[in-house]
């Protein structure tokens, strides 16, 4: 059946239905899905803050300059802008690496804290390093530390119990991260954005985001930015009700997401993660090799080979998205609050991170 006609069925919402349709493995008609590649129809250009983000201070955070970037918005979504990746050649890998093996170092907060061990948890990165580039293609090798990690949260910590932060569950937030959002923000018309928390989901080929809206934080006149790295996946924007039937559309590696404006409380979600659609391990971006030269300045470090084949391994079956946001208004607080003690626990299936561990299911080979 088609994407179109499961929206007029009966029964469950539309979006769930249309979550349903992508989620399958053999939901093989993907023609409804908006390639930015490629764009029509309901896609337009959309203009961007040139002036705003010197080309030195992009070339800082590892972007083009933002004359050089290409940007679209949707027809029904305003307030909604995506930026094809505009990284540069190599800078890509910066960003993977930061999210495989320092971000999740504590202070932050990662989802194996739950039910771990502290001293379990302190060095990912090392203990998994040797088993994944060793990693052959056997379903039943055992997974490593880093292949379990499902989620980490920076600055102020999300908690997945009340759906709320606090300020007395915070740490500092990454500087390199925060100078990337406030570049991409003051390109998009968002001047003085401070990047105050994040969330980093890992995916792999049987894992999906769940439906829902990002209401938590206290300032919705924000932006919400997403960057993806690795494999592509199929992202649902939505509309301010479930009953409304979502638009499906591609996201590759290297692409940023904007959700301002009226697009800023919609509901979406990811169904599916496929493999990039060149059909090689890894898409060509991420192969590019960083240059030699990089701006005094720059956030981005040269990454080891060594490293890099780690993060590779890890890339070939899995997606990295990196969702940023400012939860406070410009001398806001947060208002008084007794009884929390600032842990959060593991998020319900339908409320964020969704992984099928009922039934695993096999890597497509498109």
């Amino acid at each position: 059946m088609a994407a179109g006609a499961l929206t007029r069925e009966g029964g469950e919402d539309a979006f769930r239905r249309l979550f349903r349709f992508y989620r399958q493995r053999d939901a093989s008609d993907l023609r409804g899905v908006v390639d930015f590649s490629a764009p029509g129809g309901q896609v337009f250009r959309s203009q961007l803050s040139i002036s705003s983000v010197s080309d030195q201070d992009a070339y800082r955070a590892g972007l083009q300059p933002v004359s050089q970037w290409k940007a679209y918005g949707l027809s029904g979504y305003p307030g909604f802008i995506f930026i094809p990746n505009p990284f540069l050649p190599g800078c890509q890998r910066h960003w993977v690496k930061q999210c495989l093996k320092l971000y999740p170092e504590k202070p932050n907060v990662c989802n194996l804290d739950l039910h771990m061990a502290p001293e379990k948890t302190t060095d990912l990165w090392g203990q998994s390093k040797e088993q994944l580039r060793r990693k052959g293609s056997s379903k039943g090798e055992p997974r490593s530390l880093l292949e379990k990690l499902r989620w980490v949260t920076l600055g102020y910590h999300y908690n997945w119990d009340t759906k709320k932060y606090s300020a007395n569950h915070h740490t500092p937030f990454p500087s390199d991260l925060a100078f990337l959002s406030e570049q991409v923000a003051a390109a998009c018309g968002f001047r003085g954005f401070q990047a105050q928390a994040g969330i980093l989901n890992y995916y792999h080929f049987d894992s999906s985001l769940g439906i829902h809206v990002d209401e938590s934080e206290l300032d919705h006149s924000r932006p919400l930015l997403s960057f993806s790295f690795g494999q592509s996946s199929i992202f649902l924007l939505g509309g301010l009700k479930r009953e409304e039937a979502p638009t499906a559309m591609f996201m590759h590696s290297g692409d940023i997401m904007v959700m301002s404006g009226f697009s800023r409380l919609l509901y979406h979600a990811v169904p599916r993660v496929l493999p990039n659609p060149e059909g090689t391990a890894l898409p060509s971006c991420l192969n590019q090799p960083l240059s030699s030269d990089l701006p005094v300045g720059s956030v981005i470090e040269h990454s080891s080979e060594e490293d890099w084949q780690v993060c590779a391994k890890y890339l070939q079956s899995s997606r990295i998205n990196m969702t940023i946001r400012q939860v406070l208004a410009e001398g806001q607080n947060f208002p008084e609050e007794s009884g929390t003690n600032g842990k959060g626990q593991a998020p319900s299936e339908d409320s964020y991170h969704e992984n099928s561990k009922a039934k695993r299911h096999k890597p497509n080979t498109v």
